[in-house]
């Protein structure tokens, strides 16, 4: 119980000091305004090393990769199911939003006047998948990119700078080595920044329920409800349906056989990481290749987040709901599809790349950057279950990719060799 706690302690003290924050905003209102400071001081602290963390993290990592390329088959068939099972989860998720919408019939008028700097709905009007390219990906001058706003010029700009450093091979590795130190420092920064987290998100929400009422706090409810309900949905239904695609009912039933242990050490550690040994331990018992096994659950841990993709569409629609925009057109549909398997997917695979993933939400769609702490929120409220998802779906993955490297019958063979040394 002790060790479970340990793992929970961020997430419990930050929840416990929203609930304070929030208890508070409903016994005194407007009255909070009064430590709502204490809560941008925070604000402005993340604000502050957004820029630098999102470049070093991501060139970093992509500088880093250039021995990847040697793994051939296996890498390809990776990423084949880890995108393909992200955007499955990415349109459940949307569908789940469209059948219980968790700010559905709440009056959001106080928040668009509290927040009314920005005018998303205009910037929700203008993106669009084609028309907005040139302005979507890039800027006109390089000191554009020291802006928070411009979020994903800046993330496109850091792929290409740390693509670039990789294919310079050893010149680079100056430039490599420069990147992962300022990756490490930033990294510290934010953990010293985060100690401040529980005063600060507790003194914002304090306010910010003191001026709204208890409203946001029903759909916070309603959105960890939602959340949960995905979640075993995908847990007992897609990950059954995708190892029976790896290898039939006799995948099936070997998968269940084997899944109890990487699902509890996930839950009860709520980190992948941490999960990676018995993971790696079970898989092998599912009969997946040594090769194969040593490969997807290290790089699962870090690139393969389906919990992180349900989580990133309901941000966005929770951010869509609380400002009144549209979500029925097919661009909106499309963005949104598009924004949170960017979120889940892809910067899930970034150091901070939770906090990045949000920002880029803030910035793509054009809400307010004030929104930030209201949006974080949901992260630490559907922690465990997402967990589950991310660090679980490595399993089953790893029989799927199995299957597209050693052929239809890689189970049979399986099966055969172990019973010849038995």
């Amino acid at each position: 119980m002790k060790h479970i706690f340990k793992n929970y302690r961020s997430s419990l003290v930050l929840l416990t000091a929203i609930l304070i924050g929030g208890i508070a905003g409903v016994i005194w209102g407007p009255k909070t305004a009064i430590v709502q400071p204490l809560g941008d001081l925070f604000l402005n602290l993340m604000f502050m090393i957004i820029v630098p963390l999102v470049f070093f993290s991501i060139t970093s990592a992509i500088a880093s990769m250039n021995e990847m390329a040697r793994l051939g088959k296996i890498l390809g068939s990776i990423l084949l199911v880890f995108l393909g099972t992200a955007l499955i989860s990415a349109v459940i998720g949307f569908l789940g939003t469209i059948v219980i919408n968790p700010l559905e019939n709440t009056d959001t008028t106080a928040i668009q006047e509290l927040m009314k700097d920005g005018d998303p709905e205009a910037a929700v009007e203008e993106v669009t998948i084609l028309g907005q390219l040139v302005k979507t990906f890039t800027v006109s001058d390089f000191s554009e990119l020291f802006s928070k706003s411009n979020m994903l010029q800046l993330i496109v700009f850091s792929i290409l700078f740390g693509l670039s450093a990789a294919l310079a091979g050893e010149k680079a590795k100056p430039v490599t080595a420069f990147l992962s130190a300022g990756t490490a420092v930033m990294m510290k920064m934010v953990k010293i920044i985060m100690y401040y987290a529980p005063i600060g998100l507790g003194c914002y929400f304090a306010a910010i329920i003191g001026q709204l009422g208890p409203q946001i706090l029903e759909g916070y409810a309603r959105a960890f409800a939602l959340y949960l309900v995905l979640a075993l949905i995908y847990y007992f239904g897609f990950f059954t349906l995708y190892a029976f695609i790896a290898g039939g009912k006799e995948g099936v039933k070997i998968y269940w056989k084997n899944v109890l242990p990487p699902s509890v050490t996930a839950v009860a550690t709520c980190s992948s990481a941490a999960s990676i040994p018995v993971n790696l331990e079970y898989v092998r018992k599912m009969g997946v290749p040594k090769d194969i096994a040593e490969t997807i659950i290290p790089l699962g841990a870090n690139l393969h987040k389906d919990g992180s993709v349900f989580g990133g569409v309901l941000k966005i629609v929770f951010l869509f709901t609380l400002f009144g925009k549209e979500m029925t057109s097919m661009t909106s549909i499309l963005s949104i599809l598009g924004v949170s398997f960017l979120v889940g997917a892809v910067m899930g695979a970034i150091p901070g790349g939770g906090m990045i993933g949000e920002m880029l939400i803030l910035t793509v769609f054009g809400f307010p950057i004030e929104a930030l702490p209201i949006i974080a929120v949901i992260s630490t409220i559907i922690d465990a279950p997402a967990t589950l998802l991310n660090s679980t779906g490595n399993t089953v993955s790893a029989m799927m990719v199995t299957r597209l490297v050693e052929g239809k019958d890689w189970l049979k063979k399986t099966l055969k060799n172990e019973n010849k040394l038995a």
